[in-house]
């Protein structure tokens, strides 16, 4: 996080003793990344964090993944991924679908209607994009609302959990990294301040606002974290006490939402390249959006993307809301994901490049994330695939 915050009782000075009215020492925490040398918060327990009374396996099934070969770019359509009433049984934790996934970011999808379990991230940050629903996240820092358009970023080994709210059907995109997510650096200052030229500012980014206590014995944290050969593994903590007992906190290493709806496009008179629409980076990724935005006003302009090969890079695309311009005549719709894998030229559908021209503005949302090693196919991405959309350009099926 780009800059410092403090929320409920915490003492003048770092480690030192700090009592409650009765006399009795809180157990002060610090949350920090990189081994001491990079962001931290400290947090200030009623009781000890790291007492636990159990520990047992977490079978966390559907973490294969496939090679995507023979190549070809993917069309997966998520919206027949939970059919039916099955999301009201279904948390935003324990029923995600893999889609993609590397050694460096996993994408998975859900639609849920329950609360979760507690939960944390052993591995990585995540950033969650709500696509539709509301929620209220409680975290051991605090509790976070969640609205559709928003992004929901979550430090690795926060523990929180997510309760849906309303009779809407929670859906959520979820990027889990096996490193930190922050903004990109080079909207940062050197003291990582956002800078003037950035598309949103410390303004638009909403912390928890204030301590979650919560009481309970004997409850259980669900972790996932590394294997010996760096699977993905998961273990159930039973933690003595609850928790959410931390009775105040500072620093700059805190959950935060972020809404897609505040970030300012940066445009041009000719068409501006992806990195335009950055939001956020982890090791090996990044992640950007395409908002409603009035679009190039060269008069020779053509709005939709050039076509491009993704030279170092796979490029994943979720559409979530308005009329991607681009994909029009793919099978494309709401819901849907495109994988355009490294090695493969892309761009508009065939009819979109001519009908663009003299476009003024594009009524588009989509989240995008470009990663710097292949990807490949989860279980959901299997279930969910529109096999003829390799083809939509040449307007026919492989070749005899």
């Amino acid at each position: 996080m780009p800059y410092y915050r403090s929320v409920g009782d915490v003492p003048p000075k770092r480690h030192t003793q700090h009592r409650d009215a009765e006399g009795r020492l809180r157990f002060e925490e610090l949350m920090g990344e990189e081994g001491f040398s990079s962001d931290s918060s400290l947090l200030y327990h009623r009781e000890i964090p790291s007492a636990i009374t159990d520990s047992r396996t977490w079978d966390l099934t559907g973490q294969d993944t496939t090679a995507n070969h023979p190549l070809k770019p993917r069309h997966l359509r998520l919206h027949g991924l939970f059919r039916g009433d099955a999301w009201r049984d279904t948390d935003a934790v324990t029923g995600r679908r893999l889609l993609l996934g590397n050694g460096d970011v996993r994408l998975s999808y859900v639609v849920a209607g329950t609360a979760s379990p507690l939960y944390r991230n052993g591995l990585g940050d995540e950033c969650v994009y709500v696509e539709a629903g509301t929620a209220r996240v409680e975290t051991v820092f605090g509790a976070l609302t969640a609205r559709a358009g928003d992004y929901v970023l979550l430090p690795r080994a926060t523990t929180h959990r997510w309760l849906p709210e309303g009779d809407e059907p929670l859906r959520l995109y979820c990027v889990e990294a096996n490193s930190h997510i922050s903004p990109a650096r080079r909207y940062l200052s050197r003291h990582g301040q956002l800078l003037e030229h950035a598309p949103f500012c410390e303004r638009d980014l909403h912390g928890p606002g204030g301590p979650l206590l919560a009481e309970g014995t004997d409850v259980d944290v669900y972790v996932k974290h590394r294997g010996p050969r760096g699977e993905v593994l998961g273990t159930v903590f039973t933690q003595a006490t609850h928790p959410f007992d931390v009775v105040g906190w500072d620093g700059c290493l805190y959950p935060y939402t972020f809404s897609v709806h505040d970030f300012e496009p940066i445009t041009g008179r000719v068409h501006q390249p992806p990195p335009a629409h950055q939001v956020f980076e982890g090791d090996n990724f990044v992640i950007c959006n395409f908002v409603p935005r009035k679009v190039d006003y060269h008069p020779l302009a053509i709005p939709v993307p050039y076509y491009h090969s993704n030279v170092d890079s796979d490029e994943v695309m979720f559409y979530c809301g308005g009329d991607y311009e681009a994909r029009k005549g793919s099978g494309i719709g709401q819901g849907s994901v495109s994988l355009h894998p490294g090695g493969h030229a892309h761009g508009p559908q065939p009819g979109a490049y001519e009908r663009s021209v003299g476009a003024e503005f594009f009524d588009e949302l989509a989240v995008m994330v470009d990663t710097f090693r292949p990807l490949e196919l989860g279980e959901g991405a299997l279930a969910a695939e529109d096999a003829g959309y390799a083809w939509t350009w040449a307007g026919r099926g492989p070749a005899a």
